[in-house]
């Protein structure tokens, strides 16, 4: 509701992944950093998309097609692939593992 000012209906489960700091290239900074992120399919109840309380440096939302993914700044950069996969309807793993 925060970053979006909508209710979010929520789906499956359909990624699972993790970040370990010391195997990327922030080891130096986020040497000690460990977290497990979860992926989910979800759909907005509203179409007035609005943040409520953005976070400090977020500058706005965008909704973007599946199709043109590649071409914008996501993090982790390696998600663009496993979810243009996802939505096209190909098998993809849940688990990624450690990826960035």
């Amino acid at each position: 509701m925060e970053e979006i000012g909508q209710v979010v209906e929520i789906g499956e489960l359909i990624f699972i992944r993790e970040y370990i700091g010391k195997n990327h290239e922030y080891a130096a900074s986020d040497f000690n950093a460990h977290q497990v992120e979860y992926y989910f399919a979800c759909k907005t109840k509203g179409t007035n998309i609005q943040p409520i309380n953005p976070d400090r440096y977020q500058t706005g939302i965008e909704w973007v097609p599946i199709k043109d993914l590649m071409e914008k700044r996501l993090y982790p950069k390696e998600m663009r692939k496993y979810l243009i996969n996802h939505f096209n309807g190909e098998k993809t793993p849940i688990y990624l593992g450690d990826i960035n």
